[in-house]
């Protein structure tokens, strides 16, 4: 199942994705909901983020050939976590599927996606084992990283070079019942391919991380978990699309601008 949020008109309703129509729902997949007898060609709704998060969680470094690349970039050895560390994303920067990332005036051109796989959490959730973790997820959708990397560099928190406004795509909706230790990634920069990999190769699994963070702080449905990407990155400039693809999901895709 797919399930959506959605604009038609004035209204706002989650939806779920049967094809190329968009059926609408009373409620929430995170409450009772109840499928109404309404729906829309999926070509004339606007699709918006899929959910706006409680809080925004972030697996940061995640792939072990991206902290080999992003080591050698400074000139120092990679180190591989030995412990899933959790970080945190900014709501403020979340735009949808189809909308602008919006290059800063001042960036130093050093801007760069990260496709990245999401987990939605369904439902409250505390101290769960690793065997349990993935019982609390509704589903699956799809992110996009947007980095300024010399930002990145030369600021002590990650405030503006990760939390920029538009800086955080993430739709286009919510796929559910899937096997998040074996989806396929790839990432197109102006229709090129730049990036494929397989999200089994995490350094922890969503499972791994679901269960650590559920040690110390209480999941609420509608929490988001980004799990990091894989590889080198390349530099995005205005006039660019950037499409992230995963399988059993979709594809999110995104246009690049500058700053007016």
């Amino acid at each position: 199942m797919k399930w959506c949020r959605f604009r038609a008109g004035r209204k706002v309703r989650y939806g779920i994705v049967e094809e190329d129509r968009v059926v609408e729902v009373s409620g929430s997949p995170f409450e009772s909901c109840t499928v109404t007898s309404t729906s829309y060609p999926l070509s004339e709704v606007k699709l918006l983020v899929p959910v706006t998060p409680p809080t925004f969680y972030a697996a940061g470094i995640n792939y072990p050939e991206h902290i080999t690349w992003a080591a050698q970039r400074v000139g120092t050895q990679p180190n591989i976590p030995k412990k899933a560390d959790v970080g945190y994303r900014a709501v403020n920067a979340l735009i949808a599927h189809e909308e602008n990332i919006i290059i800063p005036r001042d960036s130093s051109g050093e801007f760069q996606y990260e496709g990245e796989l999401v987990a939605v959490i369904g439902k409250k959730a505390k101290h769960l084992s690793k065997e349990e973790a993935l019982s609390c997820v509704l589903g699956y959708t799809i992110g996009n990283d947007v980095s300024e990397r010399s930002w990145q560099r030369q600021d002590r928190t990650l405030w503006r070079a990760k939390n920029s406004d538009t800086f955080k795509p993430m739709g286009p909706w919510i796929a559910t019942d899937l096997d998040p230790t074996n989806l396929e990634t790839t990432i197109r920069l102006s229709g090129k391919v730049v990036s494929q990999f397989n999200t089994g190769t995490m350094i922890f699994n969503t499972a791994t991380y679901i269960s650590e963070i559920t040690k110390y702080i209480t999941l609420y449905p509608g929490d988001v978990l980004w799990m990091g990407t894989e590889g080198a990155t390349q530099n995005m400039k205005p006039g660019d699309v950037i499409e992230i693809e995963i399988s059993g999901i979709g594809t999110l895709r995104n246009y690049v601008v500058g700053e007016e």
